[in-house]
């Protein structure tokens, strides 16, 4: 089983890989355009007038980072392995009644000519 697990992820990662690389690639530009931006700003601020407070970019949150790759790449994952899609049929997830624990799927709840609603909420 942990053979197929490998085979599995091996396969996503290969599927994830140009859609990750892409989007480190426009992280990498952005953080390339704000160094720019703060370089031109300091050739400015030497040349500025004294009155005018001197204008900061800030280094610390930088798009290229570790950080903000890896969460990247766990969106990249999360968006690939999803089961609903946009334009195809509603997963039939398994749910289970309150009353007598009985399980059974969402799809089993439907009838026909009538719309199947599904109500979500919280308590807090």
């Amino acid at each position: 089983m942990s053979t197929v697990r490998a085979v599995k992820s091996a396969v996503v990662c290969l599927a994830l890989l140009p859609r990750f690389l892409l989007a480190a690639a426009a992280c990498w530009l952005l953080d390339f355009l704000c160094i720019r931006k703060r370089v031109l700003v300091q050739m400015r601020d030497q040349d500025a007038d004294a009155l005018d407070p001197p204008l900061r970019v800030s280094d610390s949150n930088r798009l290229f980072s570790r950080e903000s790759l890896r969460a990247v790449w766990r969106g990249h994952k999360l968006d690939f392995l999803k089961a609903a899609r946009l334009g195809r049929g509603a997963p039939n997830t398994e749910v289970v009644e309150l009353r007598d624990h009985r399980r059974a799927r969402i799809l089993d709840y439907a009838r026909d000519k009538r719309p199947l609603i599904l109500n979500f909420g919280s308590c807090t």
